[in-house]
């Protein structure tokens, strides 16, 4: 084969064929022809699935959440446990939470209930002083200041509407410390007087559970308090986490003592706010009804 001479000029090279300009695409790369909207035509609107709510997407985990997060309100609001703080509280959670009151008294009574458990080497009246200041300890005193305001807002000789607006008073009055005195004392008392060592669970869990009738039965006398917040709870749930509490010796007859004397506590208590009642109302309900039972446990001892 020759080759061409080294100074030979260059062979001409085949001409490009010019792009096209726009340039061309396939049909199916090709844009949809924009919608040219007439005079007066309503635009087309392509709406788009909103994304699921997680009760939509995992209604039973949606549901255990919420359960958790209730018991975590309960504690946190009815005991003064170190708990991490409830954060994004949503109406109905208190209501919900509501259920759970009798295993907030599993945790106060149940440390009162081991107190007398232990047998300490001491007189009876300091294990009964310890008891009760265990007791207030833990509740945070929350129950005993509902108790001392009702107080001095039941027995005051005021209208309805004045009573409710001696409930809103911080400051304590005669009946309020009357009236909290003589709990403390019939609460000491009661610790020193040889019950069983069970008595203090039962009425700490017998007391949150009578509590939700009347919180169920009776209207919030002030619907921008806790307490109104806290009704229309799920009375059959609270029952079945207070059963265990229940199957102690004599706790049914005490809990029956329990429910009549909060019963009709709570229908004087609502003829004198004028029909409703109020989250201090329902603390003093649940002092009444802890000394009831252990009163219960002295009356069924002695006799």
């Amino acid at each position: 084969m020759s080759r061409p001479p080294r100074n030979s000029p260059p062979r001409p090279s085949s001409p490009q064929k010019p792009t096209p300009w726009p340039p061309q695409f396939p049909p199916e790369r090709r844009a949809p022809p924009a919608q040219v909207l007439q005079p007066g035509a309503a635009p087309v609107v392509t709406v788009l699935p909103a994304s699921a709510s997680p009760a939509q997407t995992h209604p039973h985990g949606w549901k255990r959440k919420q359960e958790f997060k209730a018991l975590h309100l309960a504690l946190a609001f009815l005991t003064t446990l170190p708990l991490p703080h409830v954060r994004d509280v949503q109406p109905g959670d208190f209501a919900r939470a509501s259920a759970y009151y009798p295993l907030a008294g599993y945790v106060v009574g149940g440390l009162v209930a081991g107190l007398l458990f232990l047998g300490l080497p001491l007189p009876p009246g300091v294990v009964a002083a310890l008891g009760v200041g265990v007791w207030l300890l833990l509740t945070g005193m929350l129950h005993f200041d509902g108790l001392v305001d009702s107080a001095d807002a039941l027995f005051a000789m005021k209208s309805p509407a004045q009573r409710l607006d001696i409930l809103k008073d911080v400051h304590v009055g005669a009946f309020g410390l009357a009236t909290g005195v003589l709990a403390l004392l019939l609460l000491w008392s009661l610790l020193g007087a040889g019950l069983p060592w069970y008595a203090p669970l039962v009425a700490a869990v017998v007391a949150r559970m009578v509590v939700l009738m009347p919180m169920n039965a009776y209207p919030a006398a002030r619907q921008e308090s806790l307490g109104a917040q806290s009704r229309q709870g799920r009375w059959g749930l609270a029952f079945v986490f207070a059963l265990p509490a229940l199957l102690l010796p004599h706790a049914w007859i005490a809990a029956l003592v329990a429910l009549l004397g909060v019963t009709l506590a709570a229908a004087w208590a609502a003829r004198r706010l004028g029909g409703g009642l109020s989250g201090d109302i329902y603390g003093l309900l649940i002092v009444l009804a802890e000394v009831l039972v252990l009163g219960f446990y002295a009356w069924n001892l002695n006799g």
